[in-house]
């Protein structure tokens, strides 16, 4: 899929640009709402404060779900003993975010929880209904519900499909 729309990217003349911002995630975040995570191995370290989940890992927060090979979390130093609350999460290797109707694709993730921002980079492909976009790095809002895209963006826009042009 991504080769197919590499290659249709390339044939569309005029549709590369070096940046462009998309809207992501018309449902608005939440980053108070518990985190759900299933894995098939968790490995704890409580003394330096992390968890990593690996194989056929899911994690959903609200609307937002997140899976990957495998997902490193951090938690917050003041609360590691006390309510376990994640401050960062890193995922690598077939990492897909979803949010509402958009999907993003890539090698490596980092979800900031608290802020709000998840930054996705290596081979990232972007899926807005018929819409792709890829490029080497998406930047994603969560709170505005907002996505920079950087490096050599390359774009597919079917007409009369779903809004989410960028700007």
């Amino acid at each position: 899929m991504r080769r197919f729309l590499a290659i249709v990217a390339v044939v569309l003349p005029g549709l590369a640009f070096a940046q462009a911002e998309v809207p992501f995630g018309g449902l608005q975040h939440d980053s108070s709402l518990p985190v759900e995570i299933t894995s098939d191995r968790l490995d704890l370290d409580q003394a330096a404060g992390t968890a990593v989940f690996t194989g056929q890992v899911k994690v959903g927060q609200g609307t937002l779900r997140l899976a990957a090979d495998r997902v490193e979390v951090f938690y917050d130093e003041a609360s590691t003993q006390q309510t376990g609350k994640v401050q960062r999460m890193i995922a690598t290797g077939n990492v897909t975010i979803a949010n509402g109707t958009e999907a993003a694709e890539a090698d490596h993730a980092v979800y900031e929880v608290a802020a709000g921002t998840i930054v996705m980079d290596g081979n990232v492909l972007l899926t807005q209904g018929q819409n792709a976009l890829s490029s080497e790095r998406l930047d994603i809002d969560l709170n505005r519900g907002t996505g920079r895209l950087e490096g050599r963006v390359q774009t597919i826009f079917v007409p009369g499909s779903q809004p989410g042009a960028a700007r």
